[in-house]
């Protein structure tokens, strides 16, 4: 299946239900294809899951043409893309998840787990935000919750959103952390965890030498010397 031209079309007559008769059409948004293909392998055994893959994309743009054209049930979306990350692909497809017929439905599946990633989201109109340490029998059933209307998050992430939408304070801005892109955020955060470099590299699925380009950049935006300081600082700002 090619990223940009993975979507069937959404009017074709496609594989019959799972093993218990429920049966769930999706689309994965992820820019990194080896989990793609990990999450394909674990959902997409439509016979025994009722999940089906009907389409995949690795960016902000090929999501919204790959959403549109299949009309999924759900997309799993994960946060941080090219092109303007998840909350610009819901913004885009606003009026598919409003749609009261057949409403496109958006269950965030990220390996972050920071406040503001699960807000902003959550804020553009996912029903759910999950974590990529979920098993793929709670994934199955995260998304065909999120298909019949229900909210699902993981554990520690539901008190990230009632504590935002019970405040009417807006969050401060921080000017220093708004230097920083989102996977230089994520790249700090787990270094402020402990996390060594080779460690951070498969969490994130990129190479250990683009984890160092982060850390430099990182260090060097904040004007920090070392990752010491750097976990100094991320801690004082309730990053970690």
């Amino acid at each position: 299946m090619s990223e940009a031209n993975g979507a069937v079309g959404a009017a074709e007559d496609l594989s019959g239900a799972g093993a218990d008769g429920r049966h769930v059409r999706v689309v994965l948004v992820d820019d990194h294809r080896m989990f793609r293909t990990g999450v394909q392998a674990e959902i997409g055994q439509t016979a025994e899951t009722g999940v089906e893959v009907v389409g995949e994309a690795a960016d902000v743009d090929q999501a919204v043409a790959v959403i549109t054209a299949a009309r999924p049930e759900v997309v799993l979306l994960d946060v941080h893309l090219p092109g303007g990350g998840g909350v610009e692909v819901l913004r885009r497809c606003a009026a598919l998840t409003a749609d009261a017929e057949r409403p496109v439905r958006f269950l965030a599946l990220s390996v972050s787990d920071a406040a503001e990633d699960v807000i902003g989201v959550i804020r553009g109109g996912a029903r759910g935000y999950v974590t990529k340490t979920i098993t793929g029998a709670d994934l199955i059933d995260s998304i065909f919750r999120v298909q019949e209307g229900d909210a699902v998050f993981s554990p520690r992430l539901a008190g990230f959103v009632l504590d935002a939408f019970a405040s009417t304070d807006a969050p401060p801005v921080d000017e220093d952390l708004d230097r920083l892109t989102q996977r230089e955020r994520e790249v700090l955060r787990l270094i402020a965890r402990g996390y060594a470099y080779k460690e951070i590299a498969k969490q994130l699925y990129i190479s250990v030498k683009t984890v160092e380009s982060h850390v430099s950049a990182v260090l060097r935006k904040l004007q920090l010397s070392n990752r010491h300081e750097l976990t100094r600082w991320a801690t004082a700002r309730r990053l970690v």
